[in-house]
């Protein structure tokens, strides 16, 4: 059964994978996003199959802003593709995924919590995020053109 809540301004937020526009996800997040760009569509949909994923709506049913979480659910998550479409932003929607990011039941208890943002520190900070600790201990393998110049 999908976990959903209601904003005080007419929107759903919801986990419901029925109701997920994955098109136009993918043209937000492929298009319009600065760490997606030229994301084929097979991966885009792999990934969302392999997170949990949700969306805001509005009262018309239109997917007006989404997010995912790359999680075990028991243990860790990394917040990621955080969008707002640009008709609907500055109408609280990226405070609104987060309220219901940190009341989601599959969120509960995670130790560790993690995300990436060029510019949005400070809505993240509202939500108990802040700078990485340990960074001494991280290590990663990055290919940041890999989208764009093909496998």
């Amino acid at each position: 059964m999908p976990f959903e809540t209601r904003t005080g301004d007419g929107f759903t937020v919801s986990d419901d994978a029925a109701r997920f526009d994955i098109l136009l996800a993918h043209r937000w997040i492929s298009e319009q996003s600065y760490w997606g760009k030229g994301i084929p569509y097979a991966t885009f949909a792999a990934a969302i199959r392999g997170s949990l994923t949700f969306a805001a709506y509005g009262s018309d049913g239109e997917m007006a802003a989404m997010a995912r979480v790359v999680t075990d659910r028991a243990t860790f998550g990394w917040l990621c593709d955080v969008f707002v479409d640009e008709a609907h932003r500055g109408k609280g929607l990226g405070k609104a995924l987060m309220v219901y990011l940190k009341a989601h039941p599959d969120l509960q208890g995670l130790r560790r919590m993690h995300l990436a943002t060029a510019d949005a520190h400070e809505l993240y900070r509202q939500f108990g995020f802040t700078e990485l600790t340990g960074v001494d201990r991280w290590m990663e393998i990055r290919d940041s053109d890999l989208y764009t110049r093909g496998r």
